[in-house]
């Protein structure tokens, strides 16, 4: 369960044309189709992790190069082309807006389906995920997006991205189940974004202090943690400090915390999970732990790496229908020519040992 990068685009209005969506379905659908019976199911759902694979498919696929709506069409698209095809052993939840917010419901009602065991992990995966990147990264963008791609053994990738109205950027996270060994510990190995800035990132390495410290906060007598918040706000500090306290009040935190100190959560990641428990729930008990008993946070933005490709708006070119079609005939047909191949060699074998046994 690892996630795997993250990429930052600009919000761009509009909505992809009838004409080019039910293209994209097609053509996702064949390649997704190709790629499960080449490259198997894992390494499939796999590649939906790595940002620059995925931008690289959307662009394919001829949506905008470099805006957010890549994002949400894209994952559309491949949810719409993944229905009925269940032999794939591949299956999509989730969505933009409301649909984000099914995303528990239709993971459990296709695992039931499939007779997965098991759909209360995913389900679990795909809230923690979301939770990480609303509430323990810290970094401006608010979730609006939650896309979970599952197999039928399990194995998960989760594309989702978040939306940061001031400086009209969306930024995308990827999550993969493959490797990861703590959502809560450096669960990231490569970031994309255009626009960095102050983050609390509270699942850095170097705020593995500062997590164990609010577990033990999130113990204590709602009353105390109110009162210490409500002094932080009275001292002058660091700008980037004023940045996450002016938003604070001690009385709502104080209410949350009373949910804390009745569960005593036993580690970061159930504290994460707790219904009620925010941004700004994690946020005063990050700043206590730092600023009062001097554990250590990491401030900065985990973003590392940008890209361009191109789409829907005329760049780099406009999308090419005639071309399109033909993309999309040359997959289905390698698709009917590698079904008839594992036929003809499932039957040659069959022959075959029927011979030997003759």
């Amino acid at each position: 369960m690892r996630r795997t990068g993250t990429a930052t685009l600009p919000l761009h209005g509009g909505r992809a044309p009838r004409w080019l969506f039910e293209r994209m379905t097609r053509l996702a659908g064949a390649i997704i189709t190709y790629m499960a019976e080449e490259l198997g199911q894992d390494e499939t759902v796999y590649r939906f992790s790595d940002p620059f694979w995925f931008q690289s498919f959307g662009c394919v696929l001829g949506f905008d190069w470099h805006s957010s709506g890549v994002t949400t069409t894209t994952c559309g698209a491949v949810k719409e082309a993944l229905k009925g095809r269940s032999e794939l052993g591949i299956f999509a939840a989730g969505g933009k807006g409301a649909a984000s917010r099914r995303t528990p419901g239709e993971i459990e009602e296709q695992a039931y389906n499939i007779g997965l065991e098991g759909a209360d992990t995913l389900v679990r995966a795909s809230r923690l995920v979301a939770k990480v990147d609303n509430n323990a990264l810290q970094d401006g963008y608010q979730i609006y997006h939650h896309f979970f791609l599952f197999t039928d053994k399990g194995e998960w990738a989760v594309v989702q991205q978040g939306m940061n109205e001031g400086n009209g950027y969306a930024r995308r996270y990827h999550w993969v189940s493959r490797g990861l060994r703590d959502f809560v510990e450096e669960p990231h190995a490569a970031i994309c974004a255009e626009r960095r800035g102050v983050a609390l990132n509270l699942v850095a390495t170097g705020s593995a202090e500062t997590r164990e410290a609010m577990v033990g906060l999130s113990r204590e007598k709602p009353d105390k943690m109110a009162s210490q918040l409500q002094s932080l706000k009275n001292l002058e500090l660091p700008r980037r400090h004023q940045l996450f306290l002016e938003h604070l009040s001690p009385a709502s935190v104080e209410k949350v915390l009373l949910k804390t100190y009745e569960r005593q959560p036993e580690d970061f990641a159930t504290l994460l999970g707790m219904p009620g428990v925010g941004a700004k729930t994690l946020r005063a008990l990050a700043l206590i732990s730092e600023l009062v008993h001097g554990t250590s946070l990491s401030w900065e933005d985990p973003a590392r790496f940008s890209f361009a490709h191109g789409g829907k708006d005329g760049y780099p070119y406009p999308v090419d229908k005639e071309t399109y079609d033909r993309s999309i005939e040359i997959m289905e047909a390698a698709i009917k020519r590698s079904q008839c191949g594992i036929r003809e060699r499932e039957e040659a074998l069959r022959r075959l040992s029927q011979s030997i046994a003759g």
